[in-house]
């Protein structure tokens, strides 16, 4: 049985070491490395706080973002930033308290930050009994430009699924690594950013295909071992994820934005969410499975808690300066329940993303100066995903697709949308997804669909990041999706291991010259799959 590992003694050396094979825009690491001195021999690191979920940034504009750590202890947030990695310059802010009623967590949000500029931080806990300082965790972002330059960044979803967890023989989460050598300006985690129905085990046996008979060995903890339903144990699911080394180097080098689908809670979840068969439950409130599942999200996600109208809200606006605009939308908190999804009107069973996020959605859409305009959406639009029967014995849907034939149910809300593009000539709209477990590229095309009334647009499809791949999934000519390409396991096998491969991500380039819009569709060892490049269409 292979459990969790012992913390490092020494933090900073492992930080230090980590940095090693990042590229830097900036000639600065060796820097770095002069500045990170080893700390006082006098205070031992047994004393001293501790990081055991390293850091991470999210969130960041021209000008702002979060820096998010959690500590061991009740202690004493200390953030300092400056443009130099060797910190000419610091700028020191006093952080907020960790308390054991919010599991150690904190955050600062920078302001005032300079725009299109590599930034470089330092988190620091002190302890609030003695009052020792812990070793520095340096970490790094870049901030958006303000100006028409190139920017670069990734997408996926889905880690730790499936029971396939962090498999320290193969080198963990390896593809988090593969991700961060891109040194993309950020990374957009498309949802189910853990599996807190799935636990893991000690071992797993491939039982066919070419690995047939090897054993998956996984890192195990006590809150993994089982389904989460405590806030202890739903914690325990993003603290599992970030033992890994590969995701805690990936954290503290790459700014992330967050989204969140049903794994986060518990599969297929919505309003008619039912888990009274199920026996791994003992906590049959699916309510109250949400609200504890939603506080452990917001604790761990490197994101900016709302207060001023909805306080809990995910859906939101990341602008990267004039190129880009990043439209976070939630397809989880706000459906009706998932049923055969054939209502003929708008209703609370039929809505999906909700009246009010829809109307954000479009009056954000319609005043967004950006050339691109990028939805990071939690499921895919087209493809038909299957959530069991109702008591009639017809077929349930998770997602918007409900079969062949004109915009009903969830489609209502979605051709809404797609038609509000069209009249208000909102151009140059790309949708990114996640949650099936492999990769495509999907084309809208009114030409071929029952619903015209909207432009042709693409949505691309990528992951799982560290999960069993599927697929592919059924079309839905509602939108009239076309599959240009996908990637997926071959004869009819499911729940791949990671270790077969298919393992996928995307990642875009914008040209600071042209703004062409680059999409490669890659695997875990960072090849590209597919790739087309767009054309931004300009305002006359």
């Amino acid at each position: 049985m292979t459990t969790a590992p012992k913390a490092p003694k020494n933090r900073r050396r492992i930080i230090l070491k980590s940095l090693l094979g990042t590229s830097f825009p900036i000639g600065g690491l060796s820097q770095i490395l002069a500045f990170a001195q080893a700390p006082a021999l006098i205070t031992s690191d047994k004393v001293r706080p501790q990081s055991p979920s390293g850091i991470q940034s999210g969130d960041i504009t021209s000008d702002a973002g979060i820096v998010w750590s959690r500590s061991d202890r009740e202690a004493k947030m200390w953030v300092t930033w400056d443009t130099s990695p060797n910190f000419l310059n610091p700028r020191v802010l006093s952080g907020p308290y960790t308390l054991d009623s919010a599991d150690f967590t904190s955050r600062v949000n920078l302001n005032g930050l300079p725009s299109g500029q590599d930034i470089f931080y330092k988190i620091a806990y002190e302890d609030l009994k003695t009052g020792a300082k812990s070793q520095d965790e340096i970490g790094h972002f870049r901030t958006a430009s303000k100006h028409k330059k190139s920017i670069r960044f990734l997408w996926s979803g889905d880690t730790a699924g499936q029971g396939w967890g962090i498999n320290p023989d193969l080198g963990g989460m390896t593809i988090y690594e593969t991700m961060r050598k891109l040194n993309p300006d950020f990374f957009i985690h498309s949802g189910d950013n853990i599996y807190a129905d799935n636990p893991i085990k000690a071992e797993v046996i491939i039982t066919e295909g070419p690995l047939k008979g090897m054993v998956w060995k996984n890192i195990v903890t006590e809150e993994k071992s089982k389904v989460a339903e405590t806030l202890k144990e739903f914690r325990g699911n993003y603290r599992y994820n970030m033992m890994d080394d590969n995701m805690r180097r990936f954290n503290s080098e790459i700014a992330q934005i967050w989204q969140w689908d049903d794994h986060e809670v518990v599969n297929n979840f919505s309003s008619s969410k039912d888990v009274s068969l199920d026996s791994r439950y003992t906590e049959k409130n699916v309510p109250l499975l949400v609200a504890r599942a939603t506080r452990a999200f917001l604790e761990n996600a490197p994101m900016k808690w709302y207060s001023q109208d909805e306080e809990q809200r995910i859906y939101r606006k990341i602008s990267r300066g004039a190129l880009l605009d990043i439209f976070v939308i939630d397809m989880r908190s706000y459906r009706g329940g998932n049923s055969y999804n054939r209502q003929d009107t708008l209703n609370a069973d039929s809505q999906y993303l909700g009246a009010a996020q829809v109307n954000w959605l479009k009056k954000e859409l319609k005043s967004s100066k950006a050339i691109w305009k990028v939805i990071a959406s939690d499921m895919p639009l087209g493809l038909l995903v299957e959530d069991g029967k109702d008591d009639l014995g017809r077929l349930k849907f998770e997602a918007v697709a409900n079969g062949d034939g004109p915009a009903l149910g969830r489609e209502i809300e979605i051709a809404g949308i797609l038609s509000y593009i069209k009249h208000k000539k909102i151009r140059n709209t790309v949708w990114l997804t996640a949650d099936t477990h492999y990769t495509a590229a999907h084309y809208f095309n009114p030409n071929l669909a029952q619903f015209k009334d909207f432009d042709p647009f693409w949505e691309f499809m990528a992951g799982p990041l560290n999960s069993g791949t599927f697929g592919p999934n059924q079309t839905d000519n509602t939108f009239g999706v076309e599959v240009k390409f996908q990637k997926i396991p071959s004869n009819g096998r499911v729940n791949l291991a990671p270790v077969e491969g298919y393992q996928f991500f995307g990642d875009i380039q914008i040209d600071g010259k042209t703004a062409e819009l680059r999409v490669d569709l890659r695997d875990n060892n960072g090849e590209s799959l597919w790739t087309t490049t767009l054309q931004p269409k300009l305002e006359s």
